[in-house]
């Protein structure tokens, strides 16, 4: 029996998954990038097992994911995503869905990808560290995107964001994924 984090719900087939597979890796694809980004601004007020129970519903309503097309949703599809009994319906994080796919791609655009944006706080270090739920580093980029538009990106949100894309790597020291850097290194986010 692998020990793992005591958040993770061992009865959640999914979620044992995410854990293991996908949670504090270093993923910077920018597609993955946008859909964390999404999921986690739907996350915010209810708990990651719910986001992720209905993760493939979002996929399937939100067009995989595909960020031009979200970019040019609708009132039209508002209202399609509002009556979607399978994902999160929530008037004002489906608008600040479409509004954040907007500056991610401007974003995107000018650094050429959304990761290179977000190391330019990060200096391309993965940060060890358990027990936190912001730190400076989530503080720092929750601001710079809060000042360029985005909603539902503070610094909590963005220090779960982080931790799933792989820059902030939170495995409890119990873990079978708990990482031996976690004692010797600490980053504080530069």
């Amino acid at each position: 029996m692998k020990t793992r984090c005591k958040w993770c719900n061992v009865k959640n087939e999914l979620y044992i998954k995410y854990h293991d597979e996908e949670w504090c890796k270093p993923n910077f694809d920018d597609k993955y990038l946008f859909e964390m980004l999404i999921l986690e601004s739907f996350q915010a007020g209810l708990s990651w097992e719910c986001v992720l129970n209905k993760r493939e519903s979002f996929r399937k309503a939100y067009d995989n994911f595909d960020l031009d097309k979200v970019c040019l949703y609708d009132e039209t599809k508002i209202n399609e995503l509002l009556v979607n009994k399978d994902i999160i319906r929530n008037k004002l994080k489906i608008k600040a869905s479409i509004n954040n796919a907007k500056i991610f791609k401007t974003i995107k655009d000018e650094y050429g990808t959304f990761y290179n944006y977000l190391e330019t706080f990060s200096k391309d270090k993965i940060i060890y560290e358990t027990g936190k739920t912001t730190n400076a580093l989530s503080d720092e980029i929750s601001k710079d995107l809060k000042k360029r538009g985005m909603k539902l990106v503070g610094s909590t949100i963005i220090y779960s964001y982080l931790q799933a894309i792989g820059i902030i790597n939170s495995h409890d020291k119990d873990s079978f994924l708990y990482n031996q850097k976690n004692r010797k290194e600490i980053i504080d986010g530069r």
